[in-house]
């Protein structure tokens, strides 16, 4: 066989592999959960830790909220912490 035949028997059998792969993997990014559409309010404040605001997102409608802080060096937002609220609610801390 020709290498060039190799090659496009090669390609055929990756397509078709990555066809069935593709194929079997159609699931939502949480199965078994109905997420609510969210109802968001933003708010800028600072940091227990000091140095650079953050902006805090709340999802009133799932009871989240998650903090990011704009990284300069990379130019991206990073996520600096997660509560679930409706959690947090429920627990009972003591003293």
């Amino acid at each position: 066989m020709k290498p060039r035949n190799r090659l496009v028997a090669l390609n055929v059998a990756l397509a078709m592999a990555l066809g069935v792969v593709g194929a079997s993997h159609l699931v939502s990014a949480q199965v078994g959960t109905d997420r609510a559409r969210g109802e968001y309010t933003m708010v800028s404040g600072r940091t227990n830790s000091g140095g650079a605001h953050a902006v805090y997102i709340l999802d009133s409608t799932n009871q989240e909220m998650i903090a990011l802080r704009w990284d300069q060096s990379k130019q991206t937002m990073t996520g600096i912490g997660y509560r679930s609220l409706s959690q947090d609610g429920q627990s009972n801390p003591g003293r």
